[in-house]
């Protein structure tokens, strides 16, 4: 298993796990069973599922922040590309006064989101970017309040999305709500993985329990379409239904050791009798929010499943073809330019408003777009906030 391998693993039987499915639904005696085994101290807890188009909210409002991302423009001028409202964060400065932070950039990806509906709001933090450095950093260039935070949630379980998290909770420590969920794809978050890109291979770490357990998070498993924080919705897990390929540039590690790693019975069936497995992302979610009057706004972190099988998938949730923007790491970087043509040509039958690769997307794949979709390319940089809402 050396290279960059592409993934042709499929389980059909993830969400069909009786036992999983069986203990999630028990309720408070789940809970119970799952702090006798100390894995979560008593907190977990099932996403509310979405079972038709009519369970997926609607909200009038949403604006996306990237908060960690490996580019920044200080310069790129906030504007507006028609009924979207882009704002850039350039450099924090004051009268009188020296400036002492910047902006800090990095392999990896972290997006603070804040929805609208009515008179009620939502703010999720979703991902955490490589280090808790660059995200505290930012974080605080933006004027984010943890505080105020009513989810986190992971796309995968990769470090340059998961990195920051822990010195994220330590410095946090009693300021995020009590219980606050954290929602996640399905315990292979938890596996520890080993880097498997060529001249790079070695340890990619794993979640910490313990720092979750001691931040007193509520686990909110979502390993089908489930409600994000009352006004989003998560994609569970992502079928491979188009041309696009599933490469691992990760291995997974199954089992415990030292309180680190995933428990092999809470995981598909024909994982839980194998050591070292290439990563299938079957735990990978993109995230999505339906603005009303203009449709959908799909996130993907990475988009190992593919991004095309993300929006697709989201589409059929939410019950409708339109998509206002598809947003985040495509992770089409590794990929030849044939494979990245074919995914432009792709996006452009399912017709979004507008198109805003970040992270691992790559510039060849940002200057196809660019050619071929420049009406709806939007440039993304570190500290830009992007506002989506609904028609006046």
């Amino acid at each position: 298993m050396n290279g960059y391998l592409d993934s042709n693993i499929d389980r059909d039987n993830y969400l069909g796990d009786r036992k999983r499915r069986r203990l999630l639904r028990a309720g408070a005696g789940s809970l119970a069973a799952l702090a006798a085994g100390g894995l979560f101290g008593g907190r977990i807890a099932e996403a509310k599922p979405i079972d038709s188009p009519s369970a997926v909210p609607v909200v009038d409002r949403l604006a996306v922040r990237v908060v960690t991302d490996s580019y920044h423009h200080a310069f790129e001028p906030s504007r507006a590309f028609g009924p979207v409202q882009v704002q850039r964060l350039g450099f924090a400065v004051a009268p009188r006064t020296p400036p002492r932070r910047t902006l800090q950039n990095e392999w990896g990806l972290s997006l603070h989101v804040e929805s609208t509906r009515g008179t009620e709001t939502r703010q999720v933090l979703i991902d955490f970017g490589y280090t808790p450095e660059a995200l505290l950093n930012n974080l605080l260039l933006a004027g984010i309040d943890a505080a105020r935070l009513d989810a986190l949630a992971l796309s995968h379980g990769h470090f340059d999305h998961f990195g920051g998290l822990v010195g994220f909770l330590e410095a946090n420590r009693g300021r995020l709500k009590s219980g606050l969920p954290f929602y996640l794809g399905g315990e292979e978050c938890f596996c520890t993985r080993e880097l498997n890109v060529p001249g790079e291979a070695g340890s990619f770490g794993a979640l910490d329990r313990q720092a979750i357990r001691d931040a007193g998070l509520t686990v909110t498993f979502a390993e089908r379409p489930s409600v994000l924080a009352d006004h989003g919705f998560t994609s569970g897990v992502i079928p491979r239904a188009s041309f696009e390929r599933v490469l691992s540039p990760t291995r997974m590690n199954v089992g415990i050791s030292n309180g680190l790693g995933c428990a092999p019975e809470r995981l598909p069936e024909a994982k839980r009798s194998v050591t070292l497995i290439p990563d299938d992302f079957e735990h990978e979610q993109a995230f999505a929010y339906h603005v009303r009057g203009r449709g959908l706004v799909v996130m993907t972190s990475c988009g190992h499943r593919g991004i095309v099988n993300s929006v697709r998938l989201a589409m059929k949730i939410a019950g409708t073809d339109r998509v206002h923007a598809v947003l985040g790491g495509f992770h089409l970087a590794p990929h030849s330019v044939d494979y990245q043509k074919q995914t432009v040509a792709e996006l452009k039958a399912i017709n979004p408003d507008f198109v805003i690769p970040m992270h691992c997307s790559g510039e060849t794949f940002i200057s196809i777009v660019q050619a071929e979709m420049p009406e709806k390319f939007i440039r993304s940089s570190t500290g830009t906030r992007f506002i989506f809402s609904a028609p006046a």
